[in-house]
This record gives C-alpha cells, structure tokens and sequence, in this order.
C-alpha cells in the first residue's frame, strides 16, 4: 500500500510561524526529508522514531540533486510511509515544490501541499516594511534574484518591473543586487526610489537597511550585508523607522544561554525569545525519579502526621504528587496539614492540583521560609515534611530544627548530568557568539563547568553571568567567577527582568 507524502513550509524561521497543521504532520510522519532550515528546531517536533533525513541544498553544497530528492519521496511513500518534506518558507514559491508534486503525481503517489509564511512577506514585515499600502502602493511583483547575469536575454521584464507601481521583492538575490539595481536604473526607475534589505529575517538575527535604489549596494557593502536576504524596493521601505517593532525588543540580538533541565527551560526559553533574544538551549542536567522511592512511599503512607509539608520546587511537587496517586489517594489525603511553597512557581504547580499554599514567603531562600514559619506559631514541636531532590543545601532543614521542628528530609526526585552539545558551545563561546550564560541553580554551575573549563569563562569576562540567587551566585565564586547579574528576588521571571533593565542600559 502507498503512503503520502506532504509537502510542508516550514515558515521563515520564528519557531511560531509554524502552521498549526504542519505540526501535527510533523507530530505523526514516517519520515522527515529536510532542507538546510532557518529553524532547525522543528525536527524536534517530530516522533522520536521519525526517520530524518537531510537533502539541503545551499550554493554550491547540495545534499542531494532535485532528481535524487523526487526519486526518494518517491521510494519512501512506495514503503507504505507517512513523508513528511519540509521545505523553507513556502514549498510553491522559488521552493521547487511544483517539480515535487508533478514528480509524486506522475509515480501514483499522493500528496498534499502545505502552505508555509514565506521570507517575501515575512521578513518585510518583521523589518516594519509592509509590502502593501494605500499611499504608496496597490500590489507586490515578487522576483527570483538568483537569475544568471551573464544570459544572453534575461527572463525578466525589467521594463515593466520599473514602469510597474509594485513593491518589488528579490529573493536570493545579494549575489546579483548590483547587476539588479543596475537593471532597474537602466529600465528608468528613479535613482532615489527607496529600498531596503532584511537579513534573516523573523530571527534574532534579523537586520536590516533602508537606502536609495542608488545606493543601496554600496550600504550593502558597507554594513556586510549577505545572503539569506531579502530585497525590497518601493516607498513602503519608508516606513521602516516608523514600523519597525522586531528590532526593538528589549532583547533582540542578545544570544542568551539556558543551561536548565530541558524540562524545565521551555518557560525561560520561551519568555527570552518573546523579548527578542536567541536562545542557546544547553542544558546541563536531568531531572530523574530515584531507583528507590520507598522512604516516599512511607511518608505518604503517613501524610496525616505531618503539621507542614514544604515544597521547595516545581519538580518537588511533581514527583510528590505521582507518589500521592499511586497510593490511590489524593488531596483530601493531605488533612490539616498546612502548605509552605518557595516562590512563585512551585505555588502555581500546587494550584494545578488544586492546593493553594499557606505560606509562600517573601525571598525565596531557607532562612527567609524560617522566619516566616516561626511567624505562625505553628512550627514549635511541629512534624514537618521536606519533599526535595536528592542532593541538595542542609540550611533548610537544620534551620527547621533549631526553630523547634521535627523535619522529614524525604528525596523524591534526583538531578543527573545531561551530555549537553559541549563543542557547540565551546565554539560560539570562543567565537563571542554568547553574550549571557543564565544559571537557574548551583547544579547547572557545577555541571556546567565540568563541560567547559572555567579557564575559558574567565578568559571571556564579555560574557555575562546571571545568576537566579545567592545561592548559586556562591557556586559561581567557588568555580572562580563572578556572577553579573542576581536579581533581588529569586526567580525565573525577576531573572527575565534583571536581564532586561540591565540590557536597556547598554
């Protein structure tokens, strides 16, 4: 039996322009036939026994011939699969898609094409330059820049592209931007037309220009403009200046990296790079369930006894609760007991099940829970339960303790080194391609550092880094280095915030 094959864009690179139902293609294919993306991280939305194969062509490098890619959509269906051919931008503009779908047509394969955002479109819009407006213009002419200089008669009708009212949009064009403002000059349109340039665009590493038809490759030269960019010419490039929202994010540009648990970055990473910054995921550990869960178990089993249960973390809660419902009891089993969550975020997890904390106190670090603990009479002679990882700071518990309680320490989860992509980030390190490093807990510092020498680090004091609090702000110290940035109070989100007032001063 035949598979299909869907023909997929991939959008121009913001991870969000991805159609809804590219993604549920990409959640269900067989396999996955890939070009050279601006957003390599939609591979990782497919299932993890996706077959991925790459045939990106860029320049001179191609993976596969066009022949050899139709030939292998062709071989996959014919297995019975489910294809999945995700194509930069959109696959019907300049992205041959046609050629694919009349090959699949002619072998009996069925397909479907699935539209994506395309670059000629996006990348203005991301740049403030809309490709259409009622006083400047009632149309949009897109034109392949890539054609051969050299051919005895162009394919393009240059004079009508000069005598049009369009927006004139080249793609893959910087290789020929002279020879095309050259064509424009000479067909008649005006020296002084506007014109601009959008490098990357919709990505953190957008830039842009905005200059006359004239100059417009000397500027191109001169700010080291390249490929992949896109060429736009017309009066919406004045509007540049006055619409340009993209590049004004308090964080565009900045390439921050997150060194917490993959689990755990999606929120931080997410919150970055709605604030414009690119993203490094590197996370440096694992959050695990222990082999052994028994003394879990057995605090269960005995949840009535306790006076206080603190929770000092999402993942505290998380594993907890798992060990609450596999007792086959839920949060009626917790009785009279009273709540402590540290911060903001572990408050949150205990609502989702339906628990409002007593106490969540005001800095988010032991001695701050103590003394808000000893504020409510309650903790004198006390059983208090401490669900929490493996390995982690004594001050709590022996705070607790000297305050009168009696404290449970009960692991419910464990933190593991992750094989973080070491050269990766050793190579953008060494290169200056990484402005902050964030650290979201002493063992994202120890594990860091046994992935990239501390030499390197305090041979780069350019980088910045932020630490959530004081705590891991010392374990910095102890590796030799300096923390940059501690926001007053020890979160996720006052991190975002710290990151954010200190890059507005710069």
């Amino acid at each position: 039996m035949s598979g299909k094959v869907y023909l997929i864009g991939a959008g121009p690179g913001d991870f969000g322009l991805l159609t809804l139902r590219a993604k549920e293609l990409l959640e269900t294919a067989d396999v996955v036939v890939y070009d050279a993306l601006a957003n390599a991280n939609y591979l990782s939305l497919a299932s993890k026994d996706a077959e991925c194969i790459y045939v990106g062509k860029i320049a001179d490098k191609h993976a596969l011939k066009q022949h050899e890619i139709n030939a292998l959509l062709v071989a996959k269906a014919r297995e019975g699969k489910r294809v999945a051919r995700l194509k930069g931008g959109d696959p019907y503009i300049f992205g041959r898609g046609g050629e694919e779908a009349q090959e699949l047509l002619q072998a009996g394969i069925p397909f479907e094409e699935v539209p994506g955002i395309s670059s000629t479109i996006a990348a203005p819009a991301y740049a403030g330059i809309p490709l259409t407006h009622r006083d400047f213009a009632s149309s949009v002419t897109i034109v392949t820049g890539h054609e051969n200089p050299d051919k005895a008669k162009s394919a393009i009708n240059w004079d009508a592209l000069a005598k049009s009212a369009s927006t004139l949009v080249f793609v893959m064009g910087m290789k020929n931007l002279p020879h095309i403002v050259e064509n424009l000059l000479a067909s008649g349109l005006a020296p002084e037309t506007p014109a601009a340039l959008v490098y990357r665009g919709t990505t953190p590493r957008q830039r842009s220009l905005v200059a006359t038809l004239a100059t417009l490759h000397e500027e191109a030269v001169k700010q080291g403009f390249t490929n992949p960019s896109v060429i736009v010419v017309g009066k919406v490039c004045t509007l540049h200046d006055e619409l340009d929202w993209f590049e004004k994010k308090p964080l565009f540009g900045r390439r921050i990296v997150v060194t917490r648990a993959r689990e755990q970055a999606s929120t931080l990473a997410r919150t970055l790079q709605d604030l414009g910054a690119e993203v490094v995921e590197f996370p440096t550990i694992r959050i695990e369930p222990l082999k052994d869960n028994s003394a879990l178990e057995t605090a269960v089993e005995n949840i009535a006894a306790y006076k206080w249960i603190v929770f000092t973390s999402v993942n505290g809660v998380r594993f907890f609760w798992q060990a609450l419902r596999k007792s086959g009891r839920d949060a009626r089993a917790l009785g009279a007991a009273r709540i402590a969550a540290i911060g903001p975020a572990t408050a949150r997890a205990l609502e989702e099940h339906g628990l409002f904390a007593d106490l969540v106190p005001p800095k988010y670090v032991a001695e701050s829970v103590v003394e808000a603990l000893e504020g409510t009479d309650y903790l004198k002679g006390a059983r208090v339960l401490l669900p929490r990882a493996a390995r982690a700071r004594e001050v709590l518990p022996e705070c607790l303790e000297r305050a009168g309680a009696r404290v449970d320490v009960v692991a419910c989860y464990e933190t593991v080194p992750e094989a973080a992509p070491r050269e990766e980030i050793l190579q953008r390190i060494l290169a200056g391609d990484v402005d902050c490093v964030t650290f979201g807990s002493s063992s994202t510092v120890d594990n860091f550092f046994s992935l990239v020498p501390e030499k390197t680090m305090q041979e780069h004091p350019e980088v910045l880094l932020a630490a959530i609090g004081p705590v891991t702000a010392k374990t910095l110290e102890a590796h030799g280095l300096k923390a940059g940035l501690v926001p007053d109070n020890f979160s996720i989100p006052h991190l975002v915030e710290a990151l954010t007032v200190h890059y507005s001063k710069e």
